[in-house]
């Protein structure tokens, strides 16, 4: 255990503990705070092959927004409830692999601020710019003392590269990827995100996103989600989910599929039904009351399963033949781009 107090390290390194040699565990970097050493981790489950579909969960990104973390932990103590008895999800990970980085910005839950203990907001450390994206929320490169700090041109923060680090080494290689990043704090309903942040040129996999979409509302009409890309709402600089998609792209990775989702939780509602959350540093990005925040931690757990059920089916969605990843282009340009 750590030797400073931070509630969801100590989770997550008890849960580490729990999965034993049922999941690979390794501290993927070390973050230097005040003396102390902030440990990020990655917890790998399932299969070893490098092509194998992937699903991958990111937490704690903002600070602030810890409850992202907190979700992700509640569903690896599912999980690890699960592999003591439900052969049928053992199956699974036989053939997926599930990656969890819980903790993005340790330093940033532990002192309670959006930014990492630098001052930098880390998603708008990338070196992506928006055209025409001038407003302070943006991304701005005056100083860490007010928010939405980029850092440096040179050099993006650690915390950044190591989430970069995971994405290459873990998602890249499968034929077929899905990054899930957590986050708190706009509006009042539940958003799915995809790229791009930085520009409103549909991304590379429009068609399965839209086909991947269908197939939500489908089998779950009345979910909660709003899908949309992140452009819809706003145009941000520096976004590390635009970053690691263009280098994906870059990559020319044939017959892969990679789609880096956020689901961004939609926190007015927390402060809608109760106002006191304004008095509070955090109430504008996690629940207070403790049965809010249990509703909160099982609210997405049906997302979830239907990724990795995606995942291993994919022929519904991911195996479009050209004259439907035409229609489905055309149909994903009038619902979100028109």
């Amino acid at each position: 255990m750590a030797d400073f107090v931070l509630p969801e390290l100590d989770r997550l390194e008890r849960l580490i503990e729990q999965l034993g040699d049922r999941a690979q565990c390794e501290i993927v970097e070390y973050i230097p705070y005040e003396g102390h050493q902030f440990p990020i981790h990655c917890i790998t489950l399932g299969s070893n092959r490098p092509e194998a579909p992937t699903l991958a969960f990111f937490g704690g990104v903002h600070g602030l927004e810890k409850i992202g973390s907190e979700v992700i932990l509640s569903f690896i103590q599912t999980i690890t409830g699960l592999l003591d008895w439900d052969e049928e999800f053992a199956a699974r990970l036989q053939k997926s692999r599930l990656v969890f980085v819980p903790l993005v910005n340790p330093v940033g839950v532990y002192v309670g601020t959006r930014a990492n203990g630098n001052g930098v907001d880390l998603m708008r450390n990338a070196p992506v710019e928006a055209e025409g994206a001038t407003r302070l929320y943006c991304g701005q490169r005056i100083s860490p003392r007010l928010p939405w700090y980029r850092g440096s041109e040179l050099e993006m923060e650690k915390e950044a590269l190591a989430l970069c680090r995971v994405v290459e080494k873990h998602l890249f290689g499968s034929k077929l990827s899905i990054a899930l990043d957590l986050h708190s704090g706009f509006g009042i309903r539940d958003r799915l995100w995809f790229p791009y942040a930085s520009r409103k040129t549909p991304f590379g996999h429009l068609a399965e996103m839209l086909a991947l979409k269908e197939n939500f509302d489908r089998c779950y009409p009345y979910h909660i989600y709003k899908i949309e890309p992140t452009c819809t709402e706003y145009l941000i600089n520096g976004d590390l989910w635009d970053y690691l998609f263009d280098r994906f792209v870059g990559q020319a990775q044939e017959a892969r599929l990679f789609l880096p989702l956020t689901l961004e939780m939609g926190s007015w509602l927390w402060l809608r039904k109760n106002p006191l959350h304004l008095f509070s540093r955090h109430g504008l990005f996690h629940p207070i009351l403790p049965h809010r925040q249990q509703r909160i931690y099982r609210r997405h757990f049906l997302l979830f399963d239907f990724l990795h059920r995606s995942l291993l089916y994919p022929a519904a969605w991911a195996t479009l033949g050209e004259r439907q990843k035409h229609q489905y282009t055309r149909k994903a340009m009038e619902l979100w781009y028109a």
